[in-house]
């Protein structure tokens, strides 16, 4: 009987500690209604085979006249400047070598997105072009130091008045607006790592996939791969009232299956 309760009271406490550990923000939560009643255009509503791709003041403009919400990508340049560019290299969209941030911006400045003549903008220059016309989700990205594109992107954010929310897949990037600017809205970015090739047999991502970190970030929403809807700890986020973001929708029919698993929608490829 007396190991009866040990193992009993055990699992108890075992599932108490998972519950802990997967917990979203519960208290003194920021207003995250501003960001219902809309989709948001992943990149900006781009096509990189026109005049607006990925990530540029075109595409951003398309997303603003079409109703849409914004998600967009930030990091640093090699001279600490925020600029909004997704991959961590330039060879997909600028046909260029190396690194973002072996780059300054004026160096950044002399290339071309893709086959428009679209410049790689800065945040503060994205910013300026949204002016609060609609909600931004910033995904900030984890190729630098996470305090030092925090900092940066702060500088620019701390006078921005249109509403805005930071993400990221890094939970140390998070945990940063956990700690030293909580009013913001933050979420967490991941999927099933142990899906994909490149994560296979890693632990640590098998933990991010559970939303293990949660208890370092506390976020008030998880934005998660939609076809990895049944992840159960992505589940319960929700459950305790987590907001649940779906990335990235890319058709009418994706939409369609993710609706009764998620709120927001992030899509590409499509109009929603």
């Amino acid at each position: 009987m007396t190991i009866f309760i040990i193992i009993i009271t055990t699992l108890i406490l075992l599932i108490g500690l998972y519950f802990f550990m997967i917990a979203p923000r519960m208290l003194r939560k920021p207003e995250i209604n501003r960001f219902y009643g809309y989709h948001y255009a992943h990149r900006g509503l781009f096509d990189n085979d026109s005049s607006a791709p990925e990530n540029s003041i075109h595409a951003f403009q398309l997303a603003i006249d079409n109703g849409y919400g914004i998600e967009l990508d930030v990091q640093l340049t090699k001279d600490n400047i925020p600029v909004v560019f997704h991959d961590s290299t330039l060879k997909r969209m600028c046909n260029t070598k190396g690194h973002v941030h072996d780059y300054t911006l004026k160096e950044l400045k002399e290339l071309t997105l893709g086959i428009s003549n679209q410049r790689i903008p800065t945040l503060k220059e994205a910013l300026k072009t949204i002016k609060g016309a609609t909600p931004v989700i910033i995904e900030f990205k984890p190729y630098n130091m996470p305090a030092k594109l925090c900092n940066s992107v702060w500088s620019v954010l701390s006078t921005y008045k249109g509403p805005y929310c930071m993400e990221s897949f890094h939970p140390l990037m998070v945990r940063w607006f956990k700690k030293h600017q909580p009013g913001i809205v933050r979420g967490q970015l991941c999927m099933e790592y142990w899906k994909e090739p490149d994560y296979k047999g890693q632990v640590l991502y098998i933990l991010l996939s559970f939303l293990i970190t949660n208890f370092l970030t506390r976020p008030d929403f998880i934005s998660y791969k939609h076809e990895h809807y049944n992840n159960i700890s992505r589940k319960l986020c929700r459950k305790m009232g987590a907001t649940a973001f779906a990335w990235t929708i890319r058709s009418v029919k994706e939409k369609e299956d993710a609706e009764p698993h998620f709120d927001l929608f992030i899509f590409d490829s499509c109009k929603l």
